[in-house]
């Protein structure tokens, strides 16, 4: 069987993957390695994905990396992120006739834009936030959200009594996510990244 090894920058993308990744991909094994910040996994990057070319191998293995785009240019970073991968031997999901090996995925704001795709969810955890939310300007593109969507959510829960001390990353993400619906989120990264994780699971196994 196919299992998935994640790749993430943050503890509290850790917490929310182990819980949506069953949600997404129901039965598939997979592990969450989960670096101290964006800079640290970009600098180990390229030995870890040589080391997955090496253990295809022997094994039925697929790689996700999830990170935060935050000030970067997407595109730029994209072109990096698949870069790194090709150099490494790895097939990825852009411009490859072999089976996909790595899925590159980029959050257009931060992991808490997810969060404000899913009003619904956000209302389970904290009640007070108004079911409206997702209809107010500035909050109707959860990925479009002006400035970091950490300190959106971080606002909108500290205006109805939450989080009075400033927002908890990682108690929130494990309060949130088992809420979550993910065939409805309204986060474009976020259907990206489901979608693309579906198809990744689904290709043949590795030759």
């Amino acid at each position: 069987m196919t299992r998935l090894e994640v790749l993430s920058e943050e503890l509290s993308a850790e917490k929310a993957l182990d819980i949506l990744l069953p949600k997404i991909v129901p039965g598939t094994p997979y592990k969450i390695r989960q670096f101290r910040g964006k800079q640290s996994l970009l600098t180990r990057l390229p030995q870890l994905l040589r080391g997955y070319t090496a253990r295809l191998a022997w094994e039925q293995l697929k790689v996700v990396m999830l990170i935060d785009r935050d000030s970067d240019n997407c595109l730029q970073l994209k072109d990096r992120l698949q870069r790194i991968a090709t150099e490494s031997g790895l097939a990825t999901t852009e411009g490859s006739t072999r089976h996909v090996t790595i899925l590159n995925r980029i959050v257009i704001r931060e992991l808490e834009s997810w969060f404000l795709g899913d009003v619904s969810a956000l209302r389970s955890v904290y009640p007070r936030v108004p079911a409206s939310l997702g209809e107010r300007e500035g909050f109707r593109d959860p990925d479009a959200i002006s400035g970091s969507a950490a300190r959106a959510l971080e606002r909108v829960l500290g205006e109805h009594g939450y989080h009075p001390a400033g927002l908890q990353k990682v108690q929130a993400a494990q309060a949130i996510a088992p809420h979550m619906d993910v065939e409805s989120n309204r986060s474009k990264s976020f259907q990206v990244f489901r979608d693309g994780l579906r198809r990744l699971v689904s290709e043949a196994p590795n030759a």
